[in-house]
């Protein structure tokens, strides 16, 4: 049966509504001064507001200026964009050898794989250890470390059927939390630890304390400064030059819709069937890919733009953390509060601990800078990971950026968003959280190897 005109009409309102507090969002941002030194995206601020105006806090006190029918809508938003973003991650890019890869991203991937299935070995290790005995959460739990901080709002979100199907719809919400506390997290720690790198001398490029550029803090860039958006590679006559890149990141999710499909259809028979519950977005993900290798053997992919890959990735995100930060459950943060406080500082110590202790012992050289640069990814989202860089080598003259543009091609499918990310609690329900702890630990050893063999953990 199709959608009434009347459900059309209210969808497109209440989308309508969901720009208003995009708008109002960056008009804060550029106002208020503490959310300017936090770096809090207008999509953040505006999500919070959302929920601050909706049934979950002013509706408990007053009347809610957010109705709950609309906040219901805005829910079911984020499972489905997370698709976007996610089909977009590969289109427009260059794809160079896995030869040149490695030569140049395989120090970063190593350490990064540390970080980040880290994650998974100090969530699940705490979970097992005290936060099931004692507050008798399910041991998936400790999966919401990686998902929120490595993985992000997106992830967080393209997790809700898998969680729900799990038995486990607090994970959204929880994972959300997480997310949120990353992205803060990123900024207030980034910024001291590259203020006292500096007066350690660690520090390859700045020799004083950094200053924030005025742009980046209020959000708004003077006319001198600016740059392109995106550039047209299709003639406006013949087709909308956006729609032509819309239409491939549609095909992408198109063709991830149709693996998933076959995926689940195949494991329909198995004992366990692991892909009952398995999201969409990591094959949403790989239809980009798979279009972006034929773009580039038939001569397509020149007419790919990258920047408008990513200003439509950007719109989806953006809309995304809004709507899905406005219909956050706050009685289910309140009913975990204990269990996850203690998994969410575990895990930032993990994190800083690896950025100060192990970086310097795991990278062959400007260490500070790449180690800065994956903790702001892991902690928040790569935005943030190239903000602190080039805050600590504003002209990126250290390798650190190539490299971390390198390990992103191989851990994104991975990590981070990627199949474990989406596998991760599909896995422990039919292994058992033990096996994949210790799967998890086996595979830091493996790579920990690999940068010892080739040279690149001389300190260690």
């Amino acid at each position: 049966m199709g959608l009434s005109g009347d459900l059309i009409t209210r969808l497109m309102i209440d989308l309508c509504w969901l720009c208003v507090l995009l708008l109002v969002g960056q008009w804060l941002r550029v106002r208020i001064l503490l959310f300017q030194k936090l770096f809090l995206p207008a999509s953040i601020i505006a999500g919070f507001l959302g929920l601050l105006l909706g049934p979950e806090v002013f509706g408990r006190f007053f009347f809610p200026l957010i109705p709950g029918e609309m906040i219901n809508t805005w829910s079911l938003l984020p499972g489905r964009l997370i698709n976007v973003v996610f089909a977009c991650l590969f289109l427009g890019i260059s794809i160079p050898s896995l030869r040149t890869i490695w030569q140049e991203g395989g120090p970063q991937l190593c350490y990064g794989w540390l970080v980040g299935m880290g994650q998974y070995v100090v969530g699940l290790g705490i979970t097992m250890v005290l936060l099931t005995p004692a507050f008798k959460v399910p041991h998936y739990f400790g999966c919401l470390l990686e998902i929120g901080f490595s993985g992000g709002h997106g992830t967080a979100a393209g997790m809700k059927e898998a969680f729900t199907d799990l038995g486990f719809s607090a994970g959204t919400d929880l994972g959300l939390m997480s997310a949120t506390i990353g992205v803060i997290s990123a900024v207030v720690f980034g910024m001291l630890l590259i203020n006292l790198a500096v007066r350690r001398g660690y520090t390859l490029i700045i020799k004083a304390p950094p200053k924030i550029r005025v742009e980046a803090d209020r959000g708004l860039i003077p006319e001198a400064k600016r740059l392109p958006g995106s550039f047209i590679s299709i003639s406006p006559d013949a087709i909308e030059p956006f729609a032509f890149h819309a239409a491939f990141v549609g095909l992408a999710i198109l063709i991830g819709w149709f693996l998933l499909s076959a995926i689940k259809s195949l494991s329909a028979g198995m004992k366990p069937d692991l892909f009952r519950s398995f999201p969409l977005f990591p094959l949403a993900m790989v239809g980009g890919i798979l279009i972006q290798s034929i773009a580039l053997r038939t001569g397509l992919a020149r007419y790919f733009d990258r920047r408008t890959f990513d200003r439509i990735l950007g719109l989806a995100l953006d809309f995304l953390v809004v709507s899905a930060i406005a219909s956050i459950k706050l009685e289910v943060f309140l009913a975990y509060v204990w269990p996850f406080s203690i998994l969410m500082v575990v895990g930032l110590l993990w994190i800083l601990a690896c950025t100060w202790f192990i970086a310097p012992r795991l990278l062959p050289d400007a260490w500070f800078e790449r180690s800065i640069t994956e903790y702001g990814m892991q902690t928040g989202v790569t935005a943030l990971g190239l903000l602190l860089l080039r805050v600590a080598d504003p002209h990126f003259e250290t390798p650190a950026a190539r490299a971390f543009g390198f390990k992103q091609m191989l851990y994104e499918p991975m990590l981070g968003g990627g199949f474990v990310t989406a596998a991760a609690p599909i896995l422990i329900v039919h292994f058992g959280i033990l096996a994949v702890f210790g799967g998890a630990l086996v595979s830091i050893l493996f790579f920990i190897g690999l940068a010892w063999l080739s040279g690149w953990a001389r300190k260690l």
